[in-house]
């Protein structure tokens, strides 16, 4: 089954036609060198070939024919040109001195010929030997040539290692190809068969890793933080929606009953009217969180930079402070603005002020009697950092990873007015920002804050950066 997958795969074929490009570019190299190696072994020879030629024919010149065959003669007998072979042939080819037994048949005067022949004297097989002649002024022939069977075996030896090479390269590719495909197919078998079964049964199955630390690891590891990531937001997913169902029972069951009631009884005008406005302000509640839960939505879906502007965080959170201490006021308290009030950030102004507000209307609340809500503003590390503190009893430290959680709401503050998705907008807008949440123990209270990336008074230079995150 896995074989009949292997040989079927797109790897496979990628492999084969890789082997295939190898083996033409090892053929050709083999060649190059072969021929490369015979040309300048004939070249050395043909050199050689032409000067004792030249020799004998400078030899013709001076001493004519007796003293040509003379010098034919002791050249045949001598040692140190053994492997020379030398015919001079009369008008009709015959043999007149030399020691090749007859002419043989060979290329026109001039050319370069090969042949094999005997040689006398020699009991040894005919050997293959590269010559040229030419014809003398007194119509004889003269043949001056070297014996080449060295180079000859020479490239058949190159012949037989060329096509030993390209059989141990085909076999040894083939193998590697299989094994490599085998081994692909194998760990894409693991990942289909681990993808089906988490189909079948959930988000609970993880796929395998082996320990090798190699790309299919690597791969492994990210499909498996993919599988976590989508098992957290599909358990946000359910939480948010039992929150929703939750939240929207008290007011539906509110309105429900009041509905009832007044549909069995008849009442003075001044109660229906109070019916009214209890159920009016149940439904603004529920539009309030639908509204907050659309407004998350469209800024976590969309990369809403266009309406990005050089604002002064100190006037935006000075508007803010205006609009909340009256708020603070009720409770004995106060908003102040601290530090450096021109701060300025590239930002969404309207954005901006939703999530300051949101954290200002909860410092607000859930700070003490006659407390201080303070926005401070500072430049540290190449960053513009907004804090808002309150001096409440604040929140345990375990529970800072989950208040920017939508829906999310500490036992204490369940009876108080609210939906648990301010909080949620502000981890929003600080993503989008590019900004960093921090929250803080204030001892007494709690200091939320915001850093964004430091924009220069002069320009609108970026010196600092910072990861979105929603701690």
């Amino acid at each position: 089954m896995l074989l009949g997958k292997t040989l079927r795969s797109t790897t496979f074929k990628l492999a084969l036609i890789s082997i295939g490009v190898f083996g033409a570019v090892v053929i050709v190299l083999f060649g190059y060198v072969y021929w490369s190696t015979t040309n300048f072994v004939l070249s050395r020879s043909d050199s050689a070939i032409e000067a004792e030629r030249a020799a004998l024919r400078n030899i013709y010149d001076m001493s004519g024919r007796e003293g040509l065959i003379q010098a034919i003669e002791r050249r045949s007998s001598t040692a140190s040109f053994k492997g020379s072979v030398y015919l001079l042939g009369d008008q009709l080819f015959s043999r007149v001195a030399g020691n090749l037994k007859e002419w043989p048949v060979v290329k026109g005067a001039g050319q370069w010929t090969e042949f094999k022949s005997d040689v006398l004297g020699q009991k040894t097989d005919q050997a293959l030997y590269r010559a040229t002649w030419e014809t003398l002024p007194d119509g004889f022939h003269l043949l001056v040539g070297k014996d080449i069977s060295d180079l000859n075996r020479f490239a058949t030896e190159i012949y037989a290692a060329l096509a030993f090479a390209i059989f141990l390269i085909f076999v040894l590719a083939a193998v590697a190809s299989v094994n490599v495909t085998r081994r692909t197919v194998g760990r894409i078998e693991s990942i289909s068969t681990t993808s089906r079964a988490i189909m079948e049964t959930g988000l609970g199955r993880r796929i395998p890793i082996r320990g090798t630390q190699d790309e299919w690891d690597h791969l492994a590891q990210n499909l498996n933080s993919m599988l976590e990531r989508i098992e957290t937001l599909m358990g946000e997913v359910k939480q948010m929606s039992d929150n929703v169902a939750h939240d929207l029972r008290t007011p539906l069951a509110r309105m429900r009953g009041r509905l009832e009631k007044a549909s069995i009884e008849k009442n003075a005008p001044d109660h229906d009217q109070s019916l009214i406005s209890e159920t009016m302000a149940d439904l603004d509640d529920v539009l309030r969180m639908f509204s907050s839960l659309t407004r998350i939505s469209q800024i976590e879906a969309v990369n809403q930079t266009a309406a990005f502007r050089i604002v002064n965080l100190g006037e935006i959170a000075t508007e803010v402070a205006d609009l909340f201490d009256a708020a603070a006021e009720g409770k004995g308290g106060r908003v102040e603005v601290f530090g450096d009030k021109t701060a300025r950030v590239n930002a969404d102004r309207d954005l901006l002020f939703d999530a300051i507000s949101n954290l200002v209307d909860n410092a607000v609340k859930h700070g003490r009697e006659g407390g201080l809500v303070s926005i401070r503003l500072d430049h540290k590390g190449g960053e513009v950092i907004l804090s808002v503190s309150d001096d409440g009893p604040g929140i345990p430290s375990e529970e800072f990873g989950h208040i920017f959680k939508r829906f999310y709401r500490l036992e204490r503050s369940r009876s108080m007015p609210g939906n648990g998705l301010g909080l949620s907008l502000v981890a929003a807008v600080a993503r989008l920002h590019g900004a960093s949440i921090k929250l803080i123990d204030n001892a007494p209270g709690l200091r939320v804050e915001l850093r964004f990336p430091f924009i220069d008074s002069i320009g609108d230079t970026t010196y600092g950066r910072s990861a979105a995150s929603a701690a």
